[in-house]
Order: structure tokens, then C-alpha cells, then sequence
């Protein structure tokens, strides 16, 4: 065991920026372990997607190359990974509280690599809820093509980057007893605003595109909808700069907060 884990060290030692296979083992275990958040992340999602989705016209009314059924899923999808993300990554405010990340500051991993860590986690989570509604909507009755099936999934998941870097940026702008009570709103009114849930049109629809959660709905949505080129190079852009922004702004509050 002990060469094991001198092996695991020299190992970690030569990954840029500190970065620790160790570390990230550890990030998982605490989230999975976290039963609250899994509940939240994993039977609301689902939950919803029965109450919004399973309308017996909804089965039969078409939206692109699937029906209305898989519309509600793929949505009810990014906002379950939308929860999970978020809430993993707003999770770094009750570890400031504690003064983990200050203890982290005595080891070699660097602010960004921390970042990069807490992110991917968080997207861990985020899959996982993503695969719970798929699974569920492929039970009950949402019709995709199976090119539709693979990449949603997939974009679902990927795009789920956005929300975990906005979560552990919230984390670290918010004091733990503030942050958890502004993530509900806050994604609530995200997700209306940004169409997740239904198309816009006119001056809202305008203005909603530069919401987060407008890019991600674009992007998913594009292997079974209408979506145009320049709508699609327009999402990418929005992801983009928002994960940009959440994740360099995560990076420099770790600076400042661990700096004292």
C-alpha cells in the first residue's frame, strides 16, 4: 500500500498545476456521499420531466425530427445537469466557511487546477442526472433519431461546463448560509429567461440570448431541431464566454480568498 501511494504521489507530482489524481478521487467520494444533493439532482429532474412531458399529445405532436415528448426531456435533461452542477460547485462556499480551501493553499495545487478539479466533479454529477431523465424519457415515449439520442445526451453533458464553473463562482462570491438560498431562484429565473423550457419570441427572445442557459438550450437541442448556423455559432459563442467568465472569476476570487 505504501508503494502504491509513493507511486501515486511521484505521479501527481509531474501533472501541471499541481493537479492530483488523489484530490479528485477524494472531490468525487465527498459528492457522491452528499445525499441531499443526490436526491435533489436525480429525482427532481425525472420528476418533473413525468409531470411536463408526458402528455398523451405530447407523444404525438412533432418539434423537428422527434416529438414534443423528447423536446420536454432533452430540457428537463440540461436543467437536471443545470442542479447538479451548479449545486457541486456552489458546494466550495461551505468549504471556505470550514477553511479547506486555505489548507489547500499549503499544498502544490494551484488555483486553476483546483478550478479545473471542482468543475469536472461537478460535470460528473451533471452526467449523471443527464443519464437518469434519458433513461426515463427513452421509457416512456420520447422519439429522437438515434443520432439525436447519442448527441444530445452527449452535448448535455458537455455543456453542463457553463453551470459548474457559475456555481463555483456563486461559491466563492456568496457566503455559505446566502449561496444555497440564491441558487433555487437564481436557476429558476435562468432557465425561464434563457428559454430552456419554452421558446421565446420578439424583444424577450432577443434579450434572452445572452443568457447562459439560452447557448446551452440552442447547442442540445440542434441534432433533433431547426436550429440555423448562425443561432448554433451564436450558442457556441455565448457558452464560451460565459464559462470564461464564471471560471476566470472563480480562479481569482480562489486567489484573493486564500491570499489572506
Amino acid at each position: 500500500m505504501t508503494t502504491t501511494t509513493l507511486r501515486s504521489s511521484s505521479a501527481d507530482r509531474r501533472l501541471p498545476g499541481g493537479f492530483s489524481v488523489g484530490f479528485l478521487r477524494m472531490e468525487l467520494r465527498r459528492l457522491l456521499r452528499n445525499r441531499r444533493t443526490l436526491l435533489v439532482t436525480l429525482i427532481m429532474p425525472p420528476v418533473f420531466f413525468a409531470i411536463f412531458g408526458l402528455q398523451s399529445d405530447f407523444r404525438e405532436k412533432s418539434f423537428g425530427s422527434g416529438n414534443m415528448t423528447g423536446y420536454v426531456m432533452v430540457s428537463l435533461a440540461v436543467y437536471g445537469a443545470m442542479v447538479a452542477t451548479t449545486s457541486g460547485g456552489a458546494m466550495v462556499a461551505i468549504e471556505r466557511a470550514q477553511g479547506w480551501s486555505r489548507q489547500l493553499r499549503l499544498t502544490p495545487l494551484r488555483p486553476i487546477a483546483y478550478v479545473a478539479t471542482k468543475v469536472a466533479v461537478a460535470m460528473v454529477l451533471g452526467l449523471v442526472s443527464v443519464s437518469v431523465v434519458f433513461a426515463v424519457g427513452a421509457v416512456v415515449g420520447a422519439r429522437l433519431t438515434l443520432t439525436a439520442w447519442v448527441f444530445c445526451f452527449l452535448l448535455a453533458g458537455v455543456c453542463s461546463l457553463v453551470f459548474a464553473a457559475f456555481g463555483l463562482f456563486l461559491g466563492y462570491l456568496f457566503p455559505s448560509e446566502n449561496v444555497m438560498q440564491l441558487l433555487g431562484p437564481a436557476l429558476a429565473a435562468l432557465s425561464f429567461g434563457g428559454g430552456l423550457f419554452i421558446p421565446l419570441h420578439g424583444w424577450f427572445g432577443t434579450v434572452s440570448g445572452v443568457l447562459p442557459t439560452h447557448g446551452v438550450a440552442t447547442l442540445v437541442r440542434m441534432p433533433f431541431g431547426d436550429t440555423s448556423s448562425s443561432s448554433i455559432a451564436l450558442a457556441m459563442l455565448n457558452i464560451v464566454v460565459w464559462t470564461a467568465f464564471f471560471a476566470g472569476g472563480a480562479t481569482m476570487m480562489f486567489r484573493r480568498d486564500t491570499a489572506r
